[in-house]
């Protein structure tokens, strides 16, 4: 399937969609477009997203402000006009394997909140986030304010939300937005290539109840009950076997 603002390979049982629209910018085609790539993951177990020039810019707001600006001040259809943007992310997030985040140069606004429904995020020394809506008189609206507490925690979330203020790469990583701060974008591309690699060689069911459970986040027993019914329901005698063989 060909796209234009996204460009979606395969190697093996490693996907890799990357942004190729000009900056990373999101418009409403590449809502569209990236709803119809994620259909399209039967056969991945491992998924990367990663840029192009940079990450992305977030929000293209020239394509998108005539759809916005007629929803101001209606509830229903501003709803509606962020709905493919939901749609585009929440799928993302919903998706039953591991999805890796590999951001170079800017990572801005919607940017952010897509790697923030990523599982693992990793980033180059050029990297810088930002989430900037309150300077632009806007509230996050794509799952950012939702998502970044439970990764980085409340205190910087909310700074990085209430200040629109960019960290770089290493402050990054000591809040815990990204895991691994790779030299270049060269590094980051073979580090992200090498850990899916590594990922899609685990056996996929495991995977996907790790993360349900995960994102989920019940209740502590409710949590525990959820992990011990997806064992007895997908655990395999081959996989009974390799616990022995290694105890």
């Amino acid at each position: 399937m060909n796209f234009e603002t996204l460009s979606l390979t395969f190697a093996g049982e490693v996907a890799t969609l990357t942004i190729v629209s000009r900056k990373g910018s999101m418009g409403p085609l590449f809502w569209a477009e990236m709803v119809r790539a994620l259909a399209q993951l039967a056969t991945a177990r491992v998924l990367i997203v990663r840029g192009q020039e940079l990450f992305s810019a977030g929000l293209d707001v020239r394509a998108s402000a005539a759809g916005i600006e007629a929803a101001l001040g209606n509830v229903e259809l501003f709803r509606a006009q962020v709905a493919p943007m939901h749609a585009a992310f929440e799928g993302l997030a919903a998706l039953p394997i591991p999805v890796i985040a590999a951001v170079h140069g800017w990572c801005i606004g919607a940017g952010l909140e897509l790697i923030s429904a990523c599982d693992v995020r990793l980033c180059s020394a050029d990297a810088r986030f930002s989430l900037p809506e309150v300077r632009l008189g806007i509230a996050a609206d794509l799952g950012g304010l939702q998502r970044l507490p439970g990764i980085v925690g409340q205190g910087w979330a909310r700074q990085m939300a209430l200040t629109g203020e960019a960290i770089d790469a290493g402050a990054a990583q000591r809040i815990g937005l990204v895991t691994e701060v790779l030299p270049t974008p060269e590094a980051l591309f073979e580090r992200a290539n090498a850990l899916a690699l590594h990922m899609s060689g685990l056996p996929p069911k495991a995977l996907e109840g790790t993360k349900r459970v995960m994102n989920d986040a019940l209740p502590h027993f409710d949590s525990l009950m959820q992990a011990v019914d997806w064992n007895a329901r997908h655990m395999t005698a081959e996989a009974m076997m390799n616990l022995l063989r290694k105890s």
